[in-house]
Formats: C-alpha cells, sequence, structure tokens
C-alpha cells in the first residue's frame, strides 16, 4: 500500500501579516506549489482516484474548502502556473455570497465564488466536490435532515447545470461518531451516491483507502513554514507543531 496525502486549504491572502490557522499567504502557497512541481509530485482529482488500484510515488491530493473569491483569485492561477490539478469543495446554499457559518470571526467575511465563476472554473485543473448545503456540523443534524440537505445541493446542481463529481468534504470534518448515529449517516450519504467522504485525521492515508467515507485530511495552516510543509505531507500534522 501507498502512502497519499491530502492536503487541506482554506483562504488565500495576499499579505503574510493577514495569515492565520485557516489563511496562508498567497507567496507561501506559491513556494509550496513550486516544491511540489519542483520535486515530481503528481497531483489526482478525486475522479482518477476513483479508477485506481495503485497510485504513483510521490501521489498527493490538493483540496480547498469552500471555494472562496480569494481562491479564484490567487489559487487557480498558482495550480495553472505549476500545472497542478485540485479539488474545491462547495457549500451550496452559498454560492455567490459570504461565509456567514464565519459571522462570529474576528476576520471580515469571505466572498464565495458566483455560479458563474464556479461554471467557468477549468475542469482539467480544478473538480468541484460536495461541502454540505448550510455548512453546519453533520453530528447535530438528524439523518432526516442530512439527506434535505443532499436534496437540496441537488436542486442547485440540477437547475444550474452544474457538474460536481461525488466526494464529500464533512463541515468542519464533523460526522457522527456514535455507533447507530454514525451507521445511519453513512447510510445517507451512500444512498446519496458519494464516493468519498473526507474528515481531517491529519495523517496521510494509506491508498487503496480502507474506508472511503473516512478519508485523513492533513490541515495546512498560514503560519507554516516550508519545512513544516514538508514535513507534514510526509507523517501528516506531528505533536510538536
Amino acid at each position: 500500500m501507498s502512502k497519499l496525502p491530502i492536503l487541506m486549504y482554506h483562504n488565500i491572502c495576499q499579505c503574510e501579516n493577514e495569515s492565520n490557522k485557516l489563511t496562508i499567504s498567497a507567496r507561501n502557497l506559491e513556494e509550496q506549489l513550486r516544491f511540489l512541481k519542483d520535486n515530481n509530485y503528481r497531483t489526482f482529482h478525486f475522479g482518477e482516484l476513483e479508477k485506481m488500484q495503485v497510485i504513483p510515488r510521490k501521489s498527493i491530493v490538493l483540496t480547498f474548502d469552500d471555494v472562496t473569491e480569494n481562491q479564484l483569485i490567487y489559487a487557480v492561477p498558482l495550480l495553472e502556473k505549476f500545472n497542478l490539478k485540485a479539488s474545491f469543495f462547495i457549500p451550496f446554499s452559498y454560492i455567490g455570497k459570504i461565509d456567514l457559518w464565519n459571522e462570529n470571526s474576528k476576520f471580515p467575511g469571505e466572498k464565495i465564488m458566483t455560479m458563474d465563476q464556479l461554471k467557468c472554473l477549468n475542469r482539467d485543473k480544478i473538480e468541484l466536490g460536495y461541502h454540505s448545503f448550510g455548512h453546519k456540523k453533520y453530528s447535530s443534524l438528524s439523518a432526516l435532515e442530512i439527506e434535505n440537505d443532499f436534496l437540496k445541493c441537488e436542486e442547485v446542481m440540477t437547475k444550474n447545470n452544474l457538474k460536481v463529481f461525488p466526494v464529500l468534504a464533512y463541515p468542519y470534518g464533523n460526522y457522527p461518531r456514535e455507533n447507530k448515529e454514525k451507521a445511519e449517516f453513512k447510510s445517507v450519504i451512500v444512498e446519496n451516491k458519494m464516493k468519498f467522504g473526507l474528515k481531517i485525521g491529519n495523517r496521510p492515508n494509506y491508498f487503496p483507502f480502507k474506508d472511503q467515507y473516512e478519508i485523513k485530511r492533513i490541515s495546512i495552516e498560514g503560519h507554516d513554514s516550508l519545512m513544516i510543509f514538508r514535513l507534514k505531507i510526509r507523517w501528516g500534522k506531528l505533536r510538536l507543531f
């Protein structure tokens, strides 16, 4: 079995002094992507992984949550520059709006891409996935509420002819953990034809995945140095960080 690190990004800013846990500067992101390119890492979409049983050495997956406009401004051109692929996850009810789930944050609200912006993304580079409809913790919702959340996502996709691969990034990396609720949750996502489900976990995965609905992602934070980034993609988030 091969190791497959899956990296998780959120916001990108222009100035390094605006970096925080969920926001990385464009300069640091460029440095990280250049490292991947210069060291012959190969990026994949989940739609490709679905068809694979073996992955090449130095495989990696890049993911960006929330489809913010700052990702369009900074991340998308860098992905094109270095010829790298990434998966972007959509909170469907917020398309063209503000990330209101962060309304209590001390940081200003981030604009979410519009439908037109999403549909204009280069699909050779950008794969779209699900980040729920309402961006709520799944552990706080009943199975029926989660089912309704999926239905609302499908309505948006159908109405706008938006093509989204059935991979789901759990909001906040959260999902029910108790046996009964966890079984009901997995039943709902299987019934809605999700191929993969992503939590956090902060460790590389082994591929093929042991459980395609508990795939781990490694959080890349704004203040990570290039050395920490290199260690994370090899080992995950170590305690000393």
